[in-house]
């Protein structure tokens, strides 16, 4: 993933360069190469994605395309951070080396797991994950859509919580996850990783951004290293984020990075009468249909 941007734009080689750099170790080949089962260790992938992000990003802003609002789902808000204008990208893959340090580590100590739910509100499934929790960890991980909503927490509070879930008529799936991410069990993570941060500079958003957490905007650059340290153990309020951003009238909506996964969020949040345009760019292919759409 990366490797055709990457022979387009000089500035984009530069990206992997740093990230090879940082983690101290061929990340860069892992994208192109893999192999997969390395490449998906949390450890190696976190600073992989967000260096194909960050790739996907610089393409857009060599080609003269730049968000004038930015989101970005769990892991891909760092690659926000950089778009807002709030970290540099050698700082967003510091910071996400680090992450994935920190969650690899207490997905040993404090191991969990997670389920993708599917046709069930926000406030049925709140109801069960405290039904569910009482004699252990569960909590909302990711609100993504009105009803594909994530689940985390200990192995057997999740499959009491699946259990309920298919009883109220909804559907619950086991997620190829090494950890049970946005909840308590990477609560001794928040400190380090916040005191971490106190040695990277954060500047104030130059253009807005809305945070996972709390679905709004921030300004205070330390307030945003805050919600940044707390965002691993927060849901991720995509779905909100979402509602916000159509409610501010944004009209286009681009995924950067590889996949599509949040292209499919997004068409089942956007009304079917919202004249809301949705791309994605994670390679040449889609970055050339991005500019000859708008350029239409």
């Amino acid at each position: 993933m990366g490797h055709d941007i990457m022979d387009e734009f000089p500035e984009v080689k530069k990206i992997f360069e740093l990230v090879d750099d940082i983690c101290q170790k061929p990340i860069s080949k892992l994208c192109f190469e893999g192999p997969l089962d390395e490449l998906t260790l949390t450890v190696n992938l976190q600073p992989a994605v967000t260096a194909v992000n960050l790739a996907c990003l610089t393409a857009l802003h060599e080609s003269g395309i730049n968000a004038s609002i930015s989101g970005g789902h769990s892991l891909g808000e760092y690659s926000a951070l950089t778009s807002a204008g709030i970290i540099t990208n050698e700082d967003a893959l510091r910071l996400v080396k680090k992450r994935g340090e920190l969650m690899h580590r207490e997905s040993l100590s404090n191991p969990g797991v997670m389920a993708a739910v599917l046709g069930m509100d926000i406030d049925t499934l709140g109801e069960i994950v405290t039904r569910a929790g009482e004699s252990g960890v569960l909590a909302i991980a990711n609100h993504n859509t009105a009803e594909q909503i994530v689940i985390t927490g200990e192995e057997e509070s999740i499959s009491h919580a699946v259990n309920l879930i298919k009883e109220t008529g909804g559907r619950a799936r086991p997620l190829p996850v090494s950890g049970a991410w946005h909840c308590s069990l990477m609560e001794n993570a928040v400190s380090e990783f916040r005191q971490f941060m106190d040695a990277i500079p954060f500047s104030k958003p130059e253009t807005t951004m809305l945070f996972n957490a709390t679905a709004e905007i921030e300004d205070n650059p330390e307030t945003i290293k805050d919600i940044m340290a707390q965002q691993l153990t927060s849901p991720v309020k995509w779905y909100d984020v979402i509602l916000n951003m159509l409610e501010g009238e944004v009209g286009i909506f681009v995924e950067v990075g590889p996949k599509k996964v949040l292209t499919g969020m997004l068409n089942r949040i956007i009304p079917s009468d919202s004249e809301a345009k949705v791309y994605n760019v994670e390679d040449m292919k889609s970055l050339n249909h991005l500019l000859e759409d708008l350029s239409s």
